[in-house]
């Protein structure tokens, strides 16, 4: 593998800069400072994620067998990589600023022929939510090694609590979700043939089920702050976070 594949592209880099932008921000003594620093932590943060999240699926299909990660430049972090711009990564974040709900983002396309074996077909599904996962737990770590000051740890939660929805959401066995990707291996011709089929629609009902119907959303945002809970996160600066990252509510 040539150095340069695995280099962060410039516009990652500039990424990483604006989400510590938005940190610092949270420093100053001004709340409409505070509000736009923690927007600009998040958001900023959300993107570098959704490209890590890509970025562990691609390097996994690589080591798997996947040449063609290489040349289509998955392994550069740059988003722009990663299919459509506007579908793969506009509209999450503007999800994620309007309802709070962490939409997959980017897909890289495998090629799944190539690949090794089912235990690696599995594997590079599940090594993009597995991302968002140490993610979560670093963030949430960081808040309890270091101790930021209050608004920036409250960021840092914010988004932590957030990484792990996405995991949790992307390892349901739903069609055109991780989860289901790493058990489609071994289902049926007749399971993946109506997965197939099922994969364009199925999250779309997934994610309306999670905002209009109250009981669905409340059991997943239950197993998010349970397991929140369970790596050491502060649930009250989580809530913290979201209250000044949806300041105009």
């Amino acid at each position: 593998m040539q150095r340069s594949a695995v280099r962060p592209s410039p516009i990652f880099l500039g990424l990483i800069g604006i989400t510590i932008g938005g940190a610092l921000l949270t420093l100053v003594e001004n709340q409409a400072a505070i509000n736009a620093g923690v927007v600009l932590l998040v958001l900023g943060g959300w993107v570098v994620s959704l490209c890590l999240h890509e970025f562990g699926h691609a390097l996994v299909a690589f080591r798997g067998g996947d040449r063609e990660v290489y040349f289509k430049g998955y392994l550069t972090l740059d988003p722009r990589r990663y299919t459509d711009p506007v579908l793969s990564l506009l509209m999450p974040v503007l999800f994620l600023a309007i309802g709070g709900i962490p939409l997959p983002g980017g897909a890289v396309w495998i090629n799944h022929h190539a690949l090794r074996s089912k235990a690696v077909e599995s594997t590079v599904s599940l090594a993009g939510p597995a991302a968002n996962l140490i993610a979560g737990v670093l963030l949430a770590l960081s808040v309890q090694v270091f101790e930021p000051a209050p608004m920036m740890a409250a960021g840092l939660s914010f988004l932590a609590l957030l990484q792990l929805a996405a995991f949790v959401l992307n390892m349901l066995p739903v069609p055109g979700l991780d989860g289901w990707g790493a058990i489609e291996p071994y289902l049926s011709y007749e399971a993946r043939k109506f997965g197939a089929k099922a994969r364009p629609w199925a999250p779309l009902f997934l994610f309306a089920a999670l905002i209009g119907i109250p009981g669905v959303g409340q059991a997943f945002w239950d197993v998010v702050t349970a397991l929140f809970d369970a790596i050491g996160g502060d649930r009250f600066l989580g809530y913290l976070g979201q209250d000044a990252f949806f300041f105009w509510r």
